[in-house]
């Protein structure tokens, strides 16, 4: 009985990712432009009309409209359900991590915060103030309270988060005189420092920079770009830190504690 109430709870998580992730794709669409993510209601871009409730269920309308709008039959991009899909994945491998509790809870919602950031950054190469800077207390909070991470891990995750990055980004811009980093990337990973504290960063920096690496190049190669092309570096930061929630503590342990 109790592994079958485990297999429903997580099958229902599995179903608020999803729920959560088209909402996602509201604040995706509407934070860059300055819109409300809350009036209107989902409507479809191109001819602007209203989606009934039984064409915005996540994932499964998508399916049965065949990636067209009813009204005007113009295609909906796949990202929307791929967002949904994406969502509900993560809210159920953070559910067999943490159970239902406070830490799924706050997990969730900082990934969801990644998630968000992450599709922005690609789309805009901007990383929204209107997220990270409410993010860095509310998240430091929640860490505290509910994830066991002491008051002075979180402090000193936000300042050397954000504080080695700047130094990156002064000392980049200093010796090619162009931008090489925003202040986005910058409170970004304040952000994350105060989530998952001061030791996470060693790996967030490590891994990040490679994957960016990894992605940069290939991007030039593919595009015949030369080492001047700019890749947004949130949506590395984000996968990074997605990546120890799951992984960090191992690989560190591995790393520098043998």
């Amino acid at each position: 009985m109790a592994l079958y109430a485990e297999y429903l709870l997580g099958v229902l998580s599995a179903v608020l990712g999803a729920i959560v992730g088209s909402f996602l794709n509201v604040c995706i669409y509407r934070i860059p432009p300055g819109k409300s993510i809350v009036f209107p209601a989902s409507h479809c871009p191109a001819c602007e009309h209203p989606i009934k409730f039984y064409d915005n269920i996540p994932i499964i309308s998508y399916i049965i409209l065949r990636g067209k709008c009813r009204n005007c039959g113009e295609k909906i991009s796949p990202i929307y359900p791929a967002i949904e899909l994406l969502t509900a994945v993560m809210s159920l491998l953070l559910f067999r991590k943490y159970g239902l509790s406070f830490e799924y809870l706050f997990s969730f919602l900082f990934t969801c915060a990644l998630i968000v950031i992450t599709f922005i950054d690609l789309k805009h190469r901007i990383i929204p103030d209107v997220i990270t800077l409410p993010g860095i207390p509310l998240f430091t909070l929640a860490a505290i309270l509910f994830m066991d991470i002491t008051l002075k891990s979180s402090l000193i995750g936000i300042l050397a988060g954000g504080g080695c990055l700047y130094l990156v980004a002064f000392v980049y811009q200093l010796l090619t005189k162009r931008e090489g980093m925003g202040g986005g990337d910058i409170k970004l990973l304040a952000m994350l420092g105060g989530f998952l504290g001061w030791q996470s960063l060693w790996f967030i920096i490590m891994a990040s920079s490679l994957i960016g690496a990894v992605a940069g190049i290939s991007a030039m190669i593919c595009k015949g770009k030369d080492t001047k092309y700019a890749v947004p570096f949130g949506p590395f930061l984000s996968i990074a830190a997605v990546a120890y929630i799951f992984w960090g503590n191992m690989v560190m342990k591995l790393l520098f504690y043998r």
